[in-house]
């Protein structure tokens, strides 16, 4: 069962290690990310930052589309954390499995605007956000799992 979706750009360190995962009773996290599999150091540090007890799989976007829609990962109270906004776009489009996503760390880019503390959109990910809303998705903003939630789709303008 998908406890959550996150988005951070940091993936795995500490509030999504042990804050989250904690709050969310979470037994498997899955960093989906296209970049990551290719980078043997980084790949190691999200291996340093799993909690005990907790299993960590790193796989490519569509490798995690395709384990979420096999049916393989019901077997565990599954976190889920991304990268950006699209990565998660593009997991929610392809998996009905998921209903909510907590934007949580969105650094600053180019073009980009601030809609929340550590929270920084482009317009595509407006875009891709108002989407998702339509399509029912609950899009929340929270540092850590006792912050008040945030509609973020409020926060767009």
């Amino acid at each position: 069962m998908i406890k959550l979706l996150r988005v951070d750009h940091r993936l795995l360190h500490g509030q999504v290690a042990f804050a989250w995962t904690a709050s969310l009773q979470a037994d498997c996290i899955l960093i989906a990310n296209d970049e990551i599999i290719s980078d043997e150091l980084k790949m190691t540090a999200m291996k340093l930052a799993r909690p005990n007890n907790v299993k960590l799989v790193i796989k490519n976007i569509q490798d995690s589309i395709d384990a979420l829609n096999s049916g393989v990962t019901e077997k565990y109270n599954l976190f889920i954390v991304v990268a950006s906004i699209h990565d998660a776009y593009r997991l929610a489009m392809a998996s009905d499995k998921i209903t909510s996503i907590n934007l949580g760390g969105i650094k600053s880019i180019p073009g980009a605007r601030q809609i929340s503390k550590a929270i920084f959109v482009t317009e595509t990910d407006v875009a891709e956000l108002r989407t998702l809303d339509q399509k029912n998705v609950e899009l929340e903003i929270r540092q850590v799992p006792n912050d008040a939630r945030l509609k973020a789709i409020t926060l767009l303008g």
